[in-house]
């Protein structure tokens, strides 16, 4: 389970003064769930994750994600969740299958244990075929495929997946969505971030959409569409966020 409670974040700029980057956020996220933050780009969702992943400390408020507290108890944090995102770095010079045991090793695993489930989990992602090849020369499918072998590896309760289908094609949106839907059938607790309508449709359980640091709205999709009165989710999700378009038609350039 994932809870907030007030969650904030703020940041001092040189020029802007302090700038909050999230204004209170409160929700929670239930095992065999799918809750997704949804919001534009710089809305607050990225800065939120890594309040719950203890990369970043709350300004004010806090949250238990596993049963623990962000701030008393960050290890097992750390030990309880999966973090991946397109952004997640991968070491160059190791081959697929080093980065995976290298990262077990981090999670405490070691021996026997750690080449059982390094052989299960590149056997369920299919990633024998390039496994020992540098993570240099993989395609962006197959790093796609060892970032999530590095963020289940440890088998966490709670799985964070921060726009994780950005910059894919259709074809490997379609592997990564399929794989987050399957770790859902696992009774994972699992928090998406995007910014993608239809993604966020078809995968999410419950929504809070985040504009400006805030929580705008919350519920199911078919709750947010009967409350901003529309049949589009991407027509729904502008009006929560009082979207104001630019265009107007007729207007010069």
């Amino acid at each position: 389970m994932v809870q907030t409670f007030d969650l904030r974040k703020s940041f001092r700029d040189g020029r802007r003064g302090e700038v909050v980057a999230v204004g209170g956020v409160s929700f929670h996220a239930m095992p065999g769930q799918i809750f997704g933050l949804l919001g534009v780009n710089g809305a607050g969702k990225t800065t939120t994750l890594r309040m719950l992943s203890t990369v970043v400390r709350p300004s004010g408020g806090t949250a238990r994600v596993a049963g623990f507290d962000v701030l008393e108890h960050p290890q097992r944090v750390r030990a309880s969740i999966g973090f991946m995102s397109t952004s997640t770095a991968l070491y160059g010079r190791l081959s697929a299958r080093e980065m995976i045991e290298y990262f077990g090793s981090l999670y405490g695993l070691g021996g026997k244990a750690l080449k059982s489930r390094v052989n299960e989990i590149v056997d369920r992602l299919q990633i024998g075929e390039f496994s020992h090849r540098l993570c240099d020369k993989l395609s962006t499918g197959q790093r796609q495929r060892v970032s999530i072998a590095r963020t289940i590896l440890h088998d966490p309760p709670v799985l964070f997946f921060d726009e994780p289908t950005a910059g894919l094609d259709v074809r490997l949106s379609q592997t990564v969505m399929e794989f987050i839907e399957d770790a859902r059938n696992d009774g994972k607790t699992i928090l998406l971030s995007t910014h993608i309508m239809s993604e966020a449709e078809r995968l999410c359980d419950e929504v809070a959409i985040i504009h400006d640091g805030v929580l705008q709205a919350h519920g199911t999709v078919a709750k947010l569409k009967e409350q901003a009165g529309e049949s589009s989710f991407e027509r729904a999700f502008l009006k929560l966020i009082d979207f104001q378009s630019e265009y107007r038609p007729g207007a010069s350039a």
